[in-house]
């Protein structure tokens, strides 16, 4: 069967009886930089000496047909470099792959960096959503911001020290300065850090970077009972007393909890020929 397995987020520890098992005993395993695993094993005091298979994003889909056929008559264990694999992290096509194929799929639970952010980040646990990491084009990280600043569901997101500044920064503008927040960074190791604060807050307070592996999870939106004909008035107001329309939906959206979009392009609608 094909096995995926949770590896530790830091702290060795983490490490389930079941992983080790897995590692000890697996005829195959499929992991994202094999180094890393190999490391992993020479740390947990393992010495095996399975068939090791690279499977990144490059080359997942050229390589699960051959791990399926592996899998029809041996274990293949698929591990990350820490984490659950297709959680942000190669295996999604093996998994279909395997599913479609007939060939038995079967998890090891363990250390999540989603799960343990979104525990600890004291914001809502009953419903979120997990987004990964936001994308690096301008164009459709503003329309996935634009496109999730009314969700209500707590979302978790992870992103890379260099851009921690610029990414809450953005959050702040579409969902509003006041929208609550936490940055969770270094989990389960030695500096782990959890800082909750206000978007707004939280960009200041890391306008100058940071160093580590960083979540960070944001209040839902909260119920609005705006009046959006009051809202667009206010935005055709502004706009008459000199303000860019950009501005002014941009202001009214984050005050509302309104779509800046939807005015925006309400607005549009409006305005006199």
């Amino acid at each position: 069967m094909l096995i995926l397995a949770a590896t530790p987020i830091g702290n060795l520890g983490d490490a389930t009886g079941r992983l080790r098992e897995a590692l000890r005993t697996a005829a195959v395993i499929a992991s994202e930089d094999t180094r890393m695993t190999r490391h992993l094993m020479r740390a947990l005091g393992i010495d095996a000496q399975p068939r090791f298979i690279a499977l990144h994003d490059h080359n997942e889909r050229e390589r699960a047909a051959e791990l399926i056929e592996f899998a029809r008559d041996r274990d293949v264990l698929l591990v990350s470099d820490a984490g659950m694999p297709t959680v942000s992290d190669p295996g999604f096509a093996l998994v279909r792959a395997a599913a479609e194929a007939g060939v038995a799929v079967t998890v090891l639970p363990g250390a999540s960096a989603v799960l343990t952010a979104l525990a600890l980040s004291g914001l809502p646990t009953d419903r979120f959503a997990f987004e990964g990491f936001l994308p690096r084009k301008d164009g459709e990280r503003r329309a996935l911001l634009e496109e999730l600043a009314t969700e209500r569901r707590t979302l978790v997101f992870f992103e890379s020290p260099h851009r921690l500044a610029d990414s809450l920064a953005e959050l702040a503008t579409a969902f509003g300065p006041e929208r609550l927040a936490a940055v969770a960074r270094e989990l389960t190791k030695l500096h782990e850090e959890v800082v909750r604060d206000t978007l707004a807050a939280l960009a200041e307070r890391f306008a100058d970077g940071t160093r580590g592996e960083i979540a960070i999870v944001v209040a839902g939106a909260p119920m609005t009972t705006a009046d959006p004909e009051r809202a667009l008035t206010e935005v055709l107001a502004r706009v008459a007393a000199g303000e860019s329309l950009k501005d002014a939906a941009a202001d009214v959206a984050a005050a509302t909890g309104l779509s800046r979009k939807a005015l925006y392009d309400a607005a549009l609608r409006a305005r006199p020929a």
